[in-house]
């Protein structure tokens, strides 16, 4: 348990849960074991860049994350906009500090025999309360012309992607694979997507099950009339035989008062 007061002003002091982050060798690919620190209960207005500050005095501090419950962490992909990664955690979290070399793990767990730990100092102060909101308000507001810069630059790298692709499909169309087959697609104001083998079979055998019910159905004009007769008979018969059935239970009614 490493204790940690939010400032020098404040009595009570929290305490943070630490331990050496130990899970099999793969199975958490963003925090490597035996240079990652678990950290529990970290409380809402300690963020990343304030553990990193703590756990300074260790080692050097390669990355922090924080999530709202543990569970097997996957390298993430940086994002290259700033406008939509906008995240907010609430209540207690859990982080993990991943350092340079595995010696600072050991160097933060002795931590909890000092005193202490200041969050918000002169120097690092902590926004809270109003200014906090302040700040994360003004955070929110997104300046038109960089979001249209950002918009326009990532429109011209898509543009540029399809037209590659649509010069490599021009290049590749004709052209037999290793295999022998050419890819055949669609041309026209609506193109449609280029089908695979097992797509084509698909289609092949749809069609003939179809072509080959219908030739069953209608073989012949007249048997196809001799059908709906047979059938049309069948019911006929099936209303006289009800009719019957119904007036013998209407004979077989007897009053019986008692």
């Amino acid at each position: 348990a490493l204790a940690v007061k939010f400032s020098e002003r404040q009595r009570s002091h929290h305490c943070l849960l630490v331990k050496e982050h130990q899970v099999r060798e793969g199975a958490d690919t963003a925090h490597p074991p035996r240079r990652t620190l678990f950290v529990l209960n970290v409380p809402p207005y300690c963020g990343p860049d304030s553990l990193s500050r703590l756990f300074s005095r260790c080692g050097h501090v390669q990355s922090v994350d924080i999530c709202d419950k543990p569970g097997p962490g996957e390298k993430k992909d940086k994002l290259a906009s700033k406008f939509f990664d906008h995240k907010t955690l609430k209540g207690f979290q859990v982080a993990y500090v991943v350092f340079r070399k595995p010696a600072a793990v050991q160097a933060a767990k002795a931590l909890s025999q000092e005193g202490p730990l200041l969050i918000s100092t002169e120097s690092h102060p902590v926004k809270t309360g109003i200014s906090k909101w302040i700040a994360s308000y003004e955070a929110s507001i997104v300046d038109p012309k960089e979001l249209k810069a950002e918009v326009d630059s990532y429109m011209q790298d898509y543009d540029k992607k399809v037209a590659e692709e649509e010069a490599k499909a021009a290049m590749e169309e004709g052209v037999p694979d290793e295999e022998g087959w050419v890819k055949v697609t669609r041309k026209g104001r609506k193109p449609g997507l280029p089908r695979t083998e097992a797509a084509n079979l698909r289609v092949l055998e749809k069609e003939k099950q179809k072509r080959a019910r219908k030739e069953l159905l209608n073989f012949y004009a007249w048997q196809h009339r001799e059908t709906k007769r047979e059938h049309i008979a069948q019911l006929r018969k099936k209303f006289e035989e009800d009719k019957q059935r119904i007036a013998l239970m209407r004979a077989q009614r007897k009053f019986r008062p008692y």
